[in-house]
Order: C-alpha cells, then sequence, then structure tokens
C-alpha cells in the first residue's frame, strides 16, 4: 500500500480475514432470488440482474469495477488459493457479472477469456510458498508454477476478461530470515513500481480466431513443436 499511494496510486483493500469474509455459497446470498433446490448459476444472475446480492458481494463486485489493477495476495495451500479466497470468487464472480454474459452464437461463445465484464483490468498474483523454487521446476516434484497456477490466472481473471501479469512468487517463505527480508521487499517493491510497464500473459483469445467454434478446440498448426497442455493456450 505504501509503495503504491507514494507512486500516486489510490489503494482498496479487502482484507478477507479481518472482514469475516462468509466463504460458502448459499441461498442467504441470493435473498428472494434463491430457488429450492438452489440453482447457483441461474440463482445468482437472477439476483445480479434485480440487486439482490448480499450488500458485501455488491461492495466486493463495485472495487472489481473500480480498479485498473488487482492484487491477490495469498499463501499457496495445497497448490491453490486458501479456501477463504476461493470462497470470494465463488461468491463475487455471479452469473451475469463475471460470466454468463455476451453472444452465444455459430460464431462467437460468450464474451470470456479476453473480453467481459472485467476486460481492461489487470491483475498480478503475490504467492508465497513453503518448498524450495527447484520443487516448482519444470521438472520438479510440485509442478511448474505456472501450471499450478493455471486455473487461477487463466480459469478465474482471464475468463472475465482481466490480463494477467506473470506471478511474483517467494519460495521457501518458512524459511526466510531477517536478513532476507530487505532483498525480498526490495523486489516486491519493484514489482509494484513496474506494473504498467510489465507485458500480461499472452493467453489466446476465445473469439478472435484461434479456436473453432462451438468446439473450443484451438487451431491446428497454431502451436509450437511439440507444445502440449496449459502452453496451448498461450501465443508463442
Amino acid at each position: 500500500m505504501a509503495t503504491l499511494e507514494k507512486a500516486g496510486h489510490e489503494v482498496r483493500v479487502s482484507d478477507l480475514y479481518a472482514m469475516r469474509w462468509k466463504a460458502a455459497v448459499d441461498a442467504e446470498d441470493f435473498g428472494p432470488s434463491a430457488s429450492s433446490p438452489l440453482k447457483v448459476a441461474a440463482d445468482s444472475g437472477r439476483a445480479f440482474d434485480t440487486g439482490a446480492l448480499t450488500p458485501d458481494v455488491l461492495a466486493e463486485q463495485e472495487k472489481l469495477l473500480w480498479a485498473d489493477m488487482i492484487i491477490f495476495q495469498f499463501p499457496l495451500w495445497w497448490y491453490t488459493m486458501p479456501a477463504i479466497l476461493k470462497g470470494w470468487v465463488d461468491r463475487v464472480f455471479t452469473y451475469h457479472f463475471a460470466y454468463g454474459v455476451g453472444e452465444h452464437s455459430d460464431i462467437k461463445y460468450g464474451e470470456r477469456f479476453g473480453e467481459g465484464t472485467l476486460a481492461g483490468r489487470r491483475a498480478l498474483l503475490s504467492v508465497t510458498a513453503g518448498g524450495p523454487e527447484s520443487h516448482y521446476a519444470e521438472r520438479g516434484i510440485n509442478g511448474p508454477i505456472d501450471d499450478l497456477l493455471f486455473p487461477i490466472q487463466h480459469g478465474i481473471l482471464y475468463y472475465p476478461g482481466i490480463e494477467v501479469l506473470p506471478p511474483f512468487v517467494l519460495y521457501g517463505t518458512d524459511r526466510t530470515t531477517d536478513e532476507d527480508f530487505p532483498d525480498i521487499a526490495k523486489a516486491w517493491e519493484q514489482r509494484l513500481l513496474t506494473l504498467e510497464s510489465t507485458e500480461p500473459i499472452a493467453f489466446r483469445r476465445q473469439n478472435f480466431g484461434d479456436y473453432e467454434i462451438p468446439s473450443l478446440h484451438l487451431k491446428e498448426g497454431l502451436e509450437p513443436a511439440d507444445c502440449t497442455g496449459f502452453r496451448l493456450h498461450v501465443r508463442p
């Protein structure tokens, strides 16, 4: 906060633990729009359309619409984000807000993966991991860090249109000493001061020719030789 504000930016913070954020989606989130049995997608969309979402969810949606840059700071727990943050996504990224928007036709499959409600914004993951960096390398036992973060960076953030910057990852966090901290803080400060000049991850856009519609398979020949898995969906 200090670094960004000193650089002239306005900062809003959502401290989920301090806010005692409710992580579980339930019928209370949708008020009179809730059905029985609960249908989270349809009910959340109806609640969004009618303004019936709970005040805590509406406040977070408003922050996302206000922001130019969104920074997610969290520890990597069991190869993903902590439950409270996933619960924030589950409740805030409602139908008709983060998904289920745009035209669905023979030439377009909704506004997502490069388009959507949150297009024009950028995001950065600031992640702390317990293991050493070698464990998250291409041949590391935990798998490449880019693969572990793909469901978050591509599946959660890029889906509603947010451009995602390469993550800032601190490895071996449990073993960090007081002597290590100044260099870490300096590196993090430098990332914060270069947010505007950092190129986002070049994820492929869904509706701009790379994918067959409606199968949404990447067209043959667009990938580099021997490229497989998640890397197929990043432009070379």
